[in-house]
């Protein structure tokens, strides 16, 4: 598998990560092996993760599936929603963060994150007290690199103006959601990353199982996160998602493609993205996603997928800019 530079940190990973949401609870223990496994072998060596995944679960199952090839992976984790009933196991306080990343430490069974992002933006604690705890875990070595998911491009831009004025690690990539269906990274997260060299890590490239061809306007599957998770049926309630399900679905058949693995090549072919993260429940759901690295992706290809939907309006909301109709450009 094609590997890439997370930014510009040096670090070579996959053109595809692997999120191990499912570990421990959607999948057992046997059958993230098996994911594991067929990731590595396919080329994989960026693997996502989240303290609250599965309850802990998640990182328990990771820990030990990477203990023989922890210096071959680039391993992340997350902190900021709820881990217990206090009302201060949650957030990006220091208070909180120096607790959630030596937990994650523990049932991850390893000495550091590599990638460790701030879960969510928290409105409740000041952007300095949440980088100045990242800045002294990192000098600590727990984390090696600090990032963000989840984040406005105002907000990221904001932490990167106070780690250069500190002179604290940067943030160095992104986690935004990316997918056919949900295009507004596309607005200033993606242009901000190749602007200030971060990398970014997309998640939820199939939109939830949206983009799998298992949905359309009167289709649904007996299961799956837009049948059983109430956040996912509100993130995608839209009916307009489910006809440009359908004709997303139509053209990948009618040029030869199986609708998940196209859907996940479209959103790697963007110049920004360093890598899509891969979510499955089976190794037979994530064969099919690997299959995205057989399909070239041209730049007419990717073009065409995109008309399918309406791209998001720009920044400044003057859809003029690009047209004929405008004052012109230098």
């Amino acid at each position: 598998m094609q590997q890439r530079f997370l930014g510009r940190t040096g670090v070579r990973v996959s053109a595809l990560a692997f999120g191990t949401m499912s570990f421990g609870k959607d999948a057992d223990a046997d059958e993230s092996a098996r994911m594991f496994q067929m990731s590595r072998e396919a080329g994989v060596n960026l693997f996502d993760c989240a303290d609250v995944y599965a309850d802990g679960a998640s990182e328990v199952v990771l820990g030990k599936l990477i203990a023989p090839c922890r210096d071959e992976v680039v391993l992340t984790t997350k902190a900021y929603f709820p881990t217990g009933p206090d009302g201060n196991a949650r957030g990006t306080s220091r208070y909180h963060l120096v607790r959630a990343v030596e937990a994650s430490l523990r049932r991850l069974a390893t000495d550091r994150i590599d990638l460790f992002f701030l879960h969510r933006f928290d409105e409740a604690t000041a952007l300095d007290e949440t980088l100045r705890a990242i800045e002294s875990l990192v000098e600590t070595g727990k984390i090696l690199y600090p990032a963000v998911s989840n984040f406005a491009a105002w907000q990221t831009m904001a932490a990167l103006g106070l780690a250069r004025l500190h002179n604290w690690q940067p943030i160095v990539c992104t986690q935004p959601m990316y997918n056919l269906a949900k295009r507004q990274a596309e607005v200033e997260i993606l242009p901000m990353c190749q602007s200030e060299g971060m990398g970014a890590l997309t998640y939820s490239p199939l939109g939830g199982g949206l983009l799998s061809g298992k949905y359309g306007r009167e289709r649904r599957p007996d299961n799956g996160r837009l049948v059983e998770s109430p956040m996912y049926r509100t993130r995608y309630g839209d009916p307009g998602y489910y006809e440009l399900a359908e004709r997303f679905e139509s053209f990948a058949r009618t040029h030869g493609h199986v609708p998940a693995a196209l859907a996940i090549a479209w959103v790697a072919a963007h110049p920004a993205v360093t890598a899509p993260i891969l979510g499955a429940r089976s190794a037979e759901q994530l064969g099919i996603c690997l299959r995205a690295t057989d399909i070239a992706m041209t730049a007419e290809l990717r073009s065409q997928i995109s008309r399918l939907g309406p791209a998001p309006a720009p920044a400044t909301d003057r859809n003029e800019e690009g047209t004929a109709s405008n004052f012109g450009s230098r």
